[in-house]
């Protein structure tokens, strides 16, 4: 009998094992697929990214150009002014 017992206990523990086993490979496949959307939503994250730096500099490039310009009449209406007194 204690055989008989020592088979039924290897075969339990053959059965957990391979039950174990499935549920790692689920788990590495679920991780996979996760890992490939992020990678996916990092690279449109980024390409964003790129896309606001590139707004942004030219919104910074147009609003230096405008200051420039504003700094330009300030000083021809000083000298303006300057002529009348």
């Amino acid at each position: 009998m204690g055989k008989e017992k020592e088979r039924v206990t290897l075969k339990g523990m053959v059965k957990e094992i391979k039950g174990i086993e499935r549920r790692l490979v689920q788990t590495l496949g679920d991780l996979r697929e996760k890992i490939e959307k992020l990678k996916g939503e990092r690279a449109e994250l980024l390409d964003e990214i790129e896309e606001l730096k590139r707004a942004g500099e030219e919104k910074a490039s147009t609003l230096e150009k405008e200051v420039a310009s504003l700094r330009e009449e300030v000083e021809s209406l000083k000298e303006m002014l300057g002529d009348l007194e």
